[in-house]
């Protein structure tokens, strides 16, 4: 049974709802958890991520007092680098096109090394990313892009360890608990109303953090608000996400927010089911593309799979692949670069063809026109730059010249037999417009006034990714605001009579 009343209620048991509600426990007052998902289905988005946070950090001594568990050797074969203030804010305006919310920015990036202390102090534990974001050079493990941490065991991982810590520290968590509306009046939010288990029931609270994530979920918010066609994307993750908190914030005048048309889209094995499957993860993304090439159905290579570290380009390249021809495409490797392939490559639920020959291989590419894919494959070969050594630690600039689409970096001939290719889609993780709030974590209305009594965090946030998203932020995000709003609402609900 759900109790009568709580001092704060939290809509979501993803990452950042459950930070929000550790935050908010630490005021003394009561806090209850409302996942819409029965227990073996919950956890939101964050369950199927592979648990990367991107955080600041100056060096190794900021690492090792982050994850104690390193040892003196592994430091010692690694070169970790830095991750500083100043390329997080160099990354979020880029790859934003400089959109982003600068408010809102300023407090991702100058909160999370903080906000990862914090976790890690409440039994979060976590590790270097040592098989995806770092490769080993001449006996060293050499770590890339700005992303070097994950919780530990996963996203699976990190929903287990924050359920862990919430538990002990006194916050009640109700599974098949659906918010359904804010009840409110000319004061601020009062309470939600919630079917839980086939009976709809009423909670009254002083505070309410929304943390339910984005609508990705709901076909009809999908292509109403991203456009034609993203009703035939597959969402890589959880089906409850289905834009119940954003909804329900706009019933009672909240302030739209961001880019509503955007969304964090990636490549996502084309026979993957239409929402995220939990035996498999996040393992139905395909993310060794930056070196290869991609082919779509008209046989043309149609992006610069080069151009930035994946981490830069993978949650935009969704969407370009969405838009062509049949919604899908092929990566196409050779046997220099197979090796190197990332882990989700090698799961059985693949759609994967292999050969001996280029002639061999692009007959078996479903779709495509053969005789042009191998037109392509050959033309790309010749304009590889082939005097510039290969390294995929850093952007090598071995690149192709004279192409209509060039690839900037990591341009390997695809000549060294056998060939592997794998067909994708695309898949969307989460959508980029929501609910406007202010530094404190407090929803906005459409007048600019914060509502009295609510709060909101993760992806139903919107204002702070525009067009892509430099991988690893949204569980930071999740974090430093779940955090901002659950300090926010606890302090309110503790001083509220």
């Amino acid at each position: 049974m759900l109790p009568a009343s709580s001092d704060v209620i939290v809509i979501g048991a993803g990452n950042a709802a459950f930070c929000a509600a550790l935050a908010a426990a630490e005021h003394g007052v009561s806090v209850l958890v409302l996942e819409r998902a029965p227990e073996d289905e919950s956890g939101g988005n964050s369950r199927f991520t592979a648990g990367a946070f991107r955080c600041v950090y100056d060096g190794v001594d900021d690492l090792r007092t982050l994850m104690p568990d390193l040892t003196d050797q592994e430091v010692a074969d690694s070169d970790f680098g830095t991750y500083t203030e100043e390329k997080f804010f160099d990354d979020m305006g880029r790859v934003t096109e400089y959109r982003t919310d600068p408010d809102l920015c300023e407090l991702l990036v100058t909160r999370s090394r903080d906000t990862m202390h914090w976790m890690r102090g409440k039994g979060i534990r976590f590790i270097p990313i040592w098989g995806r974001q770092a490769y080993k050079i001449d006996g060293k493990f050499k770590f890339w892009g700005g992303l070097t941490v994950e919780a530990w065991g996963g996203g699976p991982g990190l929903v287990q360890m924050l359920t862990s810590a919430a538990t002990k520290n006194g916050v009640t968590v109700a599974y098949e608990a659906r918010a359904t509306a804010l009840i409110a009046d000319d004061d601020g939010v009062k309470g939600v109303r919630i079917r839980h288990r086939g009976r709809t029931v009423e909670v009254k609270a002083k505070c309410v953090v929304l943390a339910a994530g984005g609508f990705q979920a709901n076909t009809e918010m999908r292509t109403r608000y991203l456009g034609p066609g993203w009703e035939l994307a597959k969402i890589r993750g959880t089906r409850f996400n289905t834009g119940d908190g954003i909804r329900m914030a706009l019933d009672i005048g909240a302030m739209p927010t961001g880019n509503w048309s955007g969304c964090h889209a990636v490549g996502w094995d084309r026979n993957a089911p239409e929402f995220g499957d939990l035996t498999v993860g996040d393992n139905f993304q395909k993310h060794s593309y930056p070196w290869g090439i991609m082919i779509n159905a008209n046989g043309e290579r149609f992006v610069d799979e080069g151009a930035d570290f994946r981490n830069y380009t993978y949650a935009k390249y969704g969407r370009v692949i969405l838009q062509q021809p049949g919604q899908f495409a092929w990566q196409v490797f050779d046997n220099k670069i197979i090796p190197m392939l990332r882990d989700e490559y090698r799961i059985k639920r693949v759609t994967k063809v292999r050969a001996n020959t280029l002639e061999e291989l692009v007959k078996k590419l479903d779709d495509v026109d053969a005789e042009r894919a191998l037109e392509t494959i050959k033309t790309y070969n010749k304009a590889v730059k082939n005097d510039v050594k290969f390294d995929p630690n850093v952007k090598d600039g071995r690149c192709t010249i004279g192409l209509p689409i060039n690839k900037s970096n990591w341009a390997n001939t695809v000549d060294q037999p056998p060939f592997e290719a794998y067909a994708v889609t695309c898949g969307v993780t989460f959508t980029f417009g929501g609910l406007k709030i202010d530094t404190e974590g407090r929803v906005m209305d459409t007048d600019g006034h914060a509502i009295p009594g609510l709060h909101a965090a993760g992806e139903l946030v919107g204002g702070l990714f525009y067009f892509n998203y430099p991988g690893g932020t949204g569980l930071m995000a999740g974090a430093v605001f779940g955090k901002i709003a659950g300090t926010t609402a606890g302090r309110g609900a503790a001083q509220s009579p």
